[in-house]
């Protein structure tokens, strides 16, 4: 079996410790902060396998525009000279068409199929109660326009196999009968759950203590040695990691990883927002998602977390308060009855979406040396694909056959 060295503390890196130490094989996981609050803690916490279309769709181009106008808006890309930017516009560009959008459709679905299943089985495992929830989810909308969309959606979504229904408002009423709806109508993405991202990151990180696997926390790797097609060593801090496999996983900093090792990973970072509210707990028990303005509401914890914004730019420490305004000003458009306040800064959790350019996650072997796996670009779905990239870099190192086909999610193609 395999000495690996994970560099990521995130889900994608402690799923893939935990499959890998299932296999048998000696896993280290290091990470430059102490993988207690990275972009896998303050997520939704949805399992979406209704999202099978990729960011890079052909309506993106025009509305992404539009939005760029407007300060409170959904998606906001920061207009820079930053190079990494404009590669990844380019490449955005290039793929948001319809052809991209059809053969990204099967590839995605069996991801967040295979993930679906596996944090099923993972809820069955002894203290791994991470609140997993199969009621779906309702994807709310208020104009004909939206409605026809998630129509269409919803329909080629029956057609790759997924529960999808297109529901009246008097049809979400019995669902949510103490939810107030201003909509038109939504769509039960039955084949859809949620669970609680703090409770399975807490679970993940006891198990992997609790077998022994050597977590190494807040140290930066800033150095990787390289030898003969392969990676050699990794330094951090002062301090040498050596193994056979190491795997790339670092979320929005895997870039900076990747350029220690004269490779161009392709993302940028899409810093989203969320924050709890305690007081509507019972008000909702199917999270929502509301589609006009795109912002996601999870019953979580005794409460609900309110989350959204997709704002590409540098990582910075930056809280754009309009932003996260424009996420509460939107609920009560859909729902009179929740009102949530605009929350003070020190409450507000921001994260950075690992987002690449077409949309689709990188899974795989580095064509460029023979020992390193990449595993991140997973945008808005990092939880959700979490579980499957973990079991897939696993295969993959073990030499297994891969459960799914992953010729899509190639880190260099």
């Amino acid at each position: 079996m395999a000495k690996v060295l994970i560099i990521g503390g995130g889900i994608v890196g402690l799923s893939s410790a935990y499959y890998l130490h299932k296999a048998g094989h000696q896993v280290t996981v290091i990470d430059k902060g102490d993988m207690t609050d990275n972009c896998s803690y303050g997520n939704a916490g949805m399992i979406v396998p209704s999202h099978f279309i990729p960011l890079a769709t052909p309506g993106m181009v025009s509305q992404g525009i539009r939005w760029m106008f407007s300060s409170k808006s959904p998606f906001y890309v920061k207009p820079s000279l930053n190079p990494e930017l404009i590669s990844w516009g380019l490449k955005f560009l290039k793929k948001a068409n319809a052809a991209h959008v059809e053969n990204s459709a099967i590839p995605l679905t069996e991801l967040s199929l295979l993930s679906k299943k596996l944090y099923q089985e993972l809820s069955k495992e002894p203290d791994f109660e991470f609140d997993l929830v199969e009621k779906g989810i309702l994807m709310f909308y208020k104009t004909e326009k939206a409605g026809e969309e998630e129509a269409h959606m919803a329909e080629k979504g029956r057609q790759l196999g997924l529960d999808m229904k297109v529901l009246s408002p008097a049809d979400c009423m019995k669902l949510q009968p103490k939810l107030n709806l201003d909509v038109l109508g939504a769509v039960h993405y039955g084949c859809d759950a949620h669970l609680s991202p703090n409770k399975l990151m807490a679970a993940l990180l006891k198990y992997l203590r609790t077998v022994g696997v050597n977590l190494v926390t807040n140290k930066e790797v800033t150095k990787i040695e390289t030898s003969n097609g392969k990676v050699s060593r990794v330094w951090s801090s002062g301090e040498e990691f050596t193994a056979d496999e190491y795997v790339v996983a670092g979320g929005s900093w895997s870039p900076s990883i990747g350029k220690l090792l004269g490779l161009k990973i392709l993302l940028m970072p899409g810093k989203g927002y969320s924050f709890n509210i305690q007081d509507d707990a019972e008000v909702m028990q199917i999270p929502a998602l509301l589609a006009e303005a795109r912002v996601a509401i999870t019953p979580m914890n005794g409460g609900l977390r309110y989350g959204g914004t997709m704002e590409l730019d540098r990582i910075n420490n930056r809280v754009n308060m309009n932003r996260v305004k424009g996420i509460v000003e939107s609920v009560p458009q859909y729902f009179p009855g929740l009102k949530p306040a605009v929350p003070q800064q020190k409450d507000i959790w921001f994260g950075f979406r690992p987002s690449s350019a077409d949309g689709l996650p990188y899974i795989g072997r580095s064509n460029k040396y023979a020992n390193l796996i990449i595993a991140t670009g997973h945008g808005m779905m990092g939880l959700s694909l979490g579980a499957a990239t973990g079991l897939l870099v696993t295969e993959v190192i073990s030499g297994t056959p891969t459960s799914i086909n992953i010729n899509e999610f190639a880190p260099d193609r």
